[in-house]
């Protein structure tokens, strides 16, 4: 019942999940603080997988950029890195996402206008001018040709002079997620998987400091989902990658240390905290008691965070510098190892330079301001965040017995489950906003009629044209023979169980372009089309 000092007769997260009033001692009955809790860096590393936590080294502040085509987001890179960046993130247009080269009649109108254009090695080429591979960490956001991208990495890389075996970086290669939620798939689910086993195992012995997926949850709660779903979804995918890996003869402590994962840091502050603890904790217990791992690093679950770019408004875009903070913070108590802070214009457009600086100071003020690095796990014992922790947890896992029942996540996928759950989430979300049972300011309450526009970036046809024409020079130019006996060979080893990453990499040497690869696999595997979900 609502009380005299109450404003409403019942309090949720952001996800709908009831608040107590108060939270006391007898929140956190059954839980045994060594068992369940422990200190920093001790199993099951709810407090953190480092002892210190960010008093021996900061998470690595790492600005996701790309626009345009490879001449414009090298420029933004090397500003992104002159304003203190430690390491950079690419972000590629949807042709690239979806295997496509400029000239297909499906990029019309979308060439470099979310993300960076790359189509051959000449362009990755370009991406990097200038930037020593061999001195940074480099993200991929790329996922059904993550196989091909990764090839021009590691050949420009090679083309540097920089040993494959020292290069650092992670390409996000969830293909899961992507059936799950984001939808930029190609390939049907299983050879899919079968490419990612294959970059699992030659990086292990090729690449072995490269995180060879990032298991992606900011896409699945960009889709609609609670918290709890990101969580669980997010590290039942995980589960999946391995067990795939296992069933392909890898051991899994070859493999599982450079698996990495990649959270959402959405508005609910104290949520999103319980999300990261409890995703620390879970993984370590899983790797351990289902998978066997004695490699202490294969327990300990590291993650990249972002800011919720669902939640920015292109209403009062100011508002959005207030909402990252939060979020930003939220993921640092919550001990992210590498951080992204989206950009106040980020719901009208492709973040300016000037919005982009300010979204990493405002990492920085954090960093260097706050206080909040000075100390491991601040948040540690509080009532609430515990007993959100063990909650998460605990439902979780609940999830993962519905999914393990039905056989595995690929299965789950192929029935549908986890995308009507994130459906239905999504739904119920939608109708609080417009009740006002949950309110965005300046959305639907605070609202304000008088708003100046600011200024935002737009991308003309201009990059679509300039990609065209270097697309056009490179096939004059390039050995067509040479390309053509190397997607033929692409192909052939499609058929077969041979791993394609030295495929891969011979065709991109001789500058096959992102879509003839893809396109050599579509020969064989044909395009997935997802069945409507009810």
């Amino acid at each position: 019942m609502k009380t005299a000092t109450e404003r409403a007769d019942s309090f949720t997260t952001i996800s709908g999940r009831p608040i107590e009033r108060l939270y006391t001692a007898n929140d956190l009955a059954g839980i045994d603080y060594a068992r369940d809790i422990n200190d920093p860096g001790q199993f099951p590393y709810t407090r953190g997988i480092h002892s210190s936590g960010y008093r021996g080294k900061l998470w690595t502040m790492r600005q996701f950029a790309g626009f345009g085509t490879p001449e414009d987001t090298n420029a933004r890179y090397k500003a992104l890195l002159r304003a203190g960046g430690t390491g950079l993130s690419v972000a590629f247009d949807l042709p690239t996402l979806m295997g496509r080269d400029p000239d297909h009649p499906l990029s019309l109108g979308e060439v470099g206008k979310c993300g960076v254009n790359v189509t051959s090695l000449a362009d990755m080429e370009t991406l990097f001018d200038g930037i020593t591979l061999g001195d940074i960490t480099t993200s991929m956001t790329i996922n059904s040709p993550a196989a091909m991208i990764f090839a021009m990495y590691l050949v420009v890389a090679e083309k540097q002079g920089a040993d494959w075996k020292t290069l650092s970086g992670t390409i996000q290669n969830d293909i899961l997620k992507e059936f799950i939620a984001q939808k930029e798939y190609i390939f049907p689910p299983r050879p899919s998987m079968r490419v990612i086993t294959d970059i699992f195992a030659f990086c292990s012995q090729q690449v072995p400091k490269w995180n060879t997926i990032s298991v992606s949850g900011y896409h699945i709660r960009e889709a609609g989902s609670t918290a709890l779903q990101e969580l669980a979804f997010t590290l039942r995918d995980g589960l999946e990658y391995v067990q795939w890996g296992v069933d392909a003869g890898l051991d899994v402590d070859d493999f599982v240390p450079r698996i990495s994962f990649f959270f959402n840091a959405h508005s609910d502050f104290f949520e999103e905290i319980a999300k990261y603890r409890a995703a620390r904790k879970i993984w370590a217990h899983q790797m351990r008691e289902r998978f066997g791992a004695k490699d202490e690093r294969s327990w300990k679950l590291r993650f990249h965070s972002q800011t919720a770019g669902v939640s920015l408004t292109a209403q009062q875009p100011y508002n959005n510098v207030v909402r990252t903070a939060l979020q930003a913070l939220s993921a640092v108590l919550g001990g992210t190892n590498s951080l992204h802070t989206n950009s106040l214009d980020e719901a009208l457009a492709l973040p300016t330079a000037e919005a982009a600086t300010l979204a990493l100071r405002t990492q920085q003020i954090i960093a260097h301001e706050s206080g909040v690095a000075a100390v491991a796990d601040p948040l540690g014992g509080s009532y609430f965040v515990e007993r959100l922790t063990k909650d998460m947890e605990h439902g979780a896992l609940a999830y993962f017995d519905q999914i393990d029942r039905m056989g595995g996540m690929v299965e789950a996928i192929e029935r549908g489950f986890p995308q009507k759950e994130i459906a239905e989430a999504s739904y119920r979300f939608q109708q609080a906003v417009e009740s006002k049972e949950k309110v965005i300011v300046g959305v639907n309450d605070f609202v304000q009629e008088d708003e100046s526009p600011i200024e935002i970036m737009y991308i003309d046809e201009s990059t679509a044209d300039k990609q065209l024409a270097t697309l056009d020079a490179l096939k004059k130019t390039r050995n067509a023979d040479q390309a053509a006996r190397s997607l033929d060979a692409l192909r052939n080893a499609a058929r077969t169980t041979e791993n394609l990453m030295p495929r891969i990499l011979d065709a991109v040497r001789v500058y096959a372009t992102v879509g003839e690869m893809c396109d050599a696999l579509r020969d064989v595997w044909g395009e997935y089309e997802e069945v409507p979900v009810i």
